[in-house]
């Protein structure tokens, strides 16, 4: 059966791996719609390789370069309006939102508004909106299904059991480039040293999360989204080999985990196909070569982006879109070179004490929120 897909954020680290497995399973693939930022080249390739009905990129004036370069019958769209026509205005049933950032939330919420099932990539989403985004998505019987490799674990491993029956979700963190530096020594770090991910081959944006751990406190306010848990019933745990995506606590004290070895085209394949599962040429997990796991518990104190996150979950409204958004700003300033790497965090806690937290906002009051929180971090 061919599964019709749309993918926003195509030429990013999920984009281009969600299209290794449509390449992978030729086919049964149709993509329907694809939209990019600014790499104008990949995504010109990505059109010609994959003839999607719909294509968009970040702005008009690479609209006009690469008009000429793709097939005349793809419907060229820019900006947030193209995000959304190729979320939302094809036949795709399942939209891969792949996109990092909160610039992702518009198109997620008119996808579903279509009734398109969602193969979520893009945290922001439910971090910044998700009590919009799972209203939502429950009105119009649309499936989130999670692609990030801890939450696809979860996900998996709640599999066939009773959500009462959970107890207690964790979710493994690999603590990033610098999960072996004391505080002390990140003092002097650079933008090079922190984009070296030991594990995993991601966005510099995610790379830099990971070292923060900002990325593993969106994952927290995620979880608590997805899988319904209390944020006192999700717990985070090192794991540097990063083979146990993540565990599920039973009440009868049994533990299911899901393993595997570091790849994401396994979860986001298993979120475009479940509930099968299609073969795929992965690396296999041979438990004997890799010999020993290692755990360890997570210190707040080493990494208090973790600790913030948790805090602003709990507190709700828009205090988790101002997290995200103050953050997305210190890194970005980080990667330009401004700040310094603890700099981040300081900026965040910065930013966080200044905001009067609104309950329970409506999208207008989470897109102020998020503009103020910007304008804010960039002020500091």
């Amino acid at each position: 059966m061919m599964k019709k897909i749309a993918v926003i954020g195509s030429t990013g680290s999920i984009g281009t791996q969600t299209l290794d497995v449509v390449t992978q399973h030729a086919g049964h693939f149709a993509v329907e719609g694809l939209a990019a930022g600014t790499n104008a080249k990949l995504f010109v390739k990505q059109v010609n390789d994959f003839k999607p009905k719909k294509a968009s990129v970040a702005n008009k004036e690479i609209a006009d370069q690469i008009r000429h370069l793709i097939p005349s019958n793809v419907k060229l769209f820019y900006g947030e309006e193209g995000l959304v026509e190729v979320a939302a205005g094809t036949e795709a049933e399942t939209v891969v939102t792949a996109i990092v950032g909160s610039a992702g939330l518009p198109a997620t919420l008119a996808a579903i508004s279509e009734g398109k099932h969602i193969a979520l990539a893009n945290k922001e989403t439910l971090v910044t909106a998700g009590h919009l985004v799972t209203g939502l998505a429950k009105e119009k019987g649309v499936s989130l299904l999670p692609v990030d490799s801890e939450h696809s674990a979860i996900f998996q491993c709640l599999n066939g059991e009773r959500m009462g029956d959970a107890e207690r979700i964790t979710l493994t963190a690999s603590g990033g480039s610098f999960r072996d530096l004391n505080r002390e020594q990140l003092r002097h770090v650079t933008v090079e040293d922190a984009l070296k991910h030991p594990n995993w081959s991601m966005g510099a944006k995610v790379t830099i999360d990971s070292a923060t751990m900002v990325n593993k406190g969106l994952e927290v306010i995620e979880a608590r989204w997805l899988f319904g848990m209390s944020f006192e019933q999700i717990g985070v745990l090192m794991h540097p080999e990063s083979i146990v995506h993540s565990f599920v606590e039973y009440r009868d004290g049994s533990v299911i985990a899901q393993l595997g070895t570091p790849d994401m085209r396994v979860p986001i394949q298993y979120a475009l196909t479940y509930p099968e599962r299609w073969t795929s040429d992965t690396k296999r997990l041979s438990l004997a070569e890799v010999g020993k796991l290692h755990f360890r518990e997570m210190d707040m104190v080493r990494y208090p982006c973790l600790r913030l996150a948790f805090e602003c979950g709990k507190i709700g409204g828009t205090a988790t879109s101002v997290y995200n958004a103050a953050n997305e700003v210190a890194v970005a300033r980080f990667l330009n070179r401004e700040i310094p790497f603890l700099q981040i965090e300081y900026l965040i806690e910065s930013v966080l004490s200044k905001h009067r937290v609104q309950a329970e906002p409506d999208l207008e009051a989470i897109k102020e929120a998020d503009r103020w929180a910007r304008d804010t971090a960039r002020s500091l």
